[in-house]
């Protein structure tokens, strides 16, 4: 038994399926229903962020012709998986996500101002929306499913398709549903402990 699992509080089973067994998914079968995909954020919003912060938007491309239409901005490589996958998000930010700072964090509302810049209230939404997408793909992996998350398409075009008005920023799509055939490809080599990390 590995020491996260030793160390760990929740049971083995829940160990694996969240970390040391879990993998992206490269081919789906299924279907997600819509409580699932309810409950997929209604996991993910409680992850920890900068101010209680939640700038992370997520649009759930279910219809045919909205499919289509990420389709084409995928890389060539995601586009037959994001077609065939039974449920897909398209991770954004709000680029405005301080107008709701008397929302998120009420007794420090003040705090807004300092978000009047426009460099640092994007870096700052960008940043907090990107550790919700973490969030987000381990509710996925806690409700027995598999996320495909995938940065290989043209955000750009995704935003002026689905985001015209300029309000969100695109930085990720997640294909969602039960492993398909030959859904994994070669494990990855992850690095071990000693060659990341020091103490000082």
């Amino acid at each position: 038994m590995s020491i996260a699992h030793q160390e760990a509080v929740l049971d083995a089973a829940a160990v694996d399926a969240l970390f040391t067994e879990a993998r992206t998914a490269n081919t789906f079968t299924g279907e997600v229903t819509e409580e699932q995909a309810q409950a997929i954020y209604e996991l993910a919003k409680f992850g920890p962020t900068a101010f209680n912060n939640q700038p992370l938007r997520v649009t759930f491309v279910r219809s045919a012709e909205a499919r289509g239409r990420l389709v084409q901005h995928m890389s060539r490589g995601n586009q037959a998986k994001t077609l065939a996958a039974p449920l897909v998000a398209v991770l954004a930010f709000d680029t405005e996500w301080h107008e709701h700072f008397e929302t998120f964090l009420p007794q420090a509302a003040g705090l807004k101002a300092m978000f009047d810049d426009d460099v640092v209230r994007y870096g700052t939404g960008r940043d907090n929306a990107h550790l919700q997408a973490g969030y987000f793909i381990l509710a996925v992996r806690s409700l027995g499913l598999a996320a495909g998350p995938m940065t290989g398409a043209d955000f750009s075009a995704i935003d002026a398709d689905f985001f015209p008005g300029g309000g969100r920023k695109s930085f990720l799509v997640v294909n969602i549903g039960r492993p398909g055939e030959d859904a994994w490809g070669p494990a990855k080599t992850k690095f071990a402990y000693e060659d990341v990390v020091e103490t000082v």
